[in-house]
């Protein structure tokens, strides 16, 4: 790792420090295993003849600074849910998205859709957390975690019910996540050491994807046209955050979105 990824794991690492002082991990542990899992509803979300969008909740971004000053996300994922995205991803990482567990929990009251927790999940102690929090799947940055910490993260969400969304980089990460079993894979079109888009990528790695699994494009759709490219590429689902938060009519702009074959 390196850049500002590495600045912002170092960050997530200490906030997890904080939390298991107040809650210690075998309580959270504890607490999620006796909670109900609500099964693998989010792979089955992505599957289908359009696109299917991820619609994310977020207040800011470190490229792109504060992008909603109101953020009323209640309003924000009501739209999303209404104007039909397939799922929803809601940060949860405080200091540089300006995103919480409060804000996902809130959100999750109101939508009945699959819900992704965005963070960057490096423990176990976040995996129950998310559990807890009612997330259908988490967020595996494969660029962060070694092997061993990958699996492990994994196997401990298959364990509760939640499904991860596999990001990878390259080549070898893509071969790495396939070897675990995962269903869901993401080329993340945006580098996270400096925040540049590079919106062919996820296209150039397609053909590396399994075609049994779900393959989602992350970062760069800023317009249809980019999507409905997207998809040409071979993109089961876009994940979609900016373009949307902006939309002066989310609903409308999903829709167009989702129409897309």
């Amino acid at each position: 790792m390196k850049g500002i990824l590495k600045e912002i794991c170092s960050c997530t690492l200490s906030r997890v420090e904080d939390k298991m002082k107040t809650v210690p991990l075998e309580e959270v542990k504890r607490q999620a295993l006796a909670a109900k899992g609500r099964g693998y509803a989010f792979a089955n979300a992505l599957r289908g003849e359009h696109l299917k969008v991820i619609a994310e909740v977020k207040k800011a971004s470190p490229s792109k600074g504060v992008i909603d000053e109101q953020f009323n996300y209640l309003a924000i994922a009501r739209d999303y849910a209404e104007g039909g995205a397939a799922a929803i991803s809601c940060l949860t990482e405080p200091k540089y998205f300006l995103g919480s567990d409060k804000i996902f929990g809130d959100i999750r009251a109101q939508v009945s859709v699959p819900m992704l927790r965005k963070d960057f999940i490096l423990t176990e102690y976040q995996v129950y957390e998310s559990a807890l929090l009612g997330a259908d799947c988490i967020l595996l940055i494969m660029t962060a975690l070694a092997p061993y910490e990958a699996r492990k993260l994994f196997e401990t969400a298959r364990s509760l019910g939640l499904e991860a969304l596999f990001e990878c980089r390259n080549e070898e990460q893509i071969e790495r996540a396939q070897s675990m079993g995962a269903k869901i894979i993401g080329i993340n079109n945006r580098n996270l050491a400096d925040f540049s888009v590079d919106a062919g990528r996820a296209a150039r790695y397609r053909k590396l994807v399994d075609k049994s699994n779900i393959f989602v494009s992350e970062s760069g759709v800023m317009s249809v046209e980019d999507a409905a490219a997207q998809r040409a590429a071979g993109a089961d689902a876009v994940l979609v955050g900016e373009y949307l938060m902006r939309s002066q009519d989310r609903r409308q702009t999903l829709r167009q979105l989702t129409c897309i074959k």
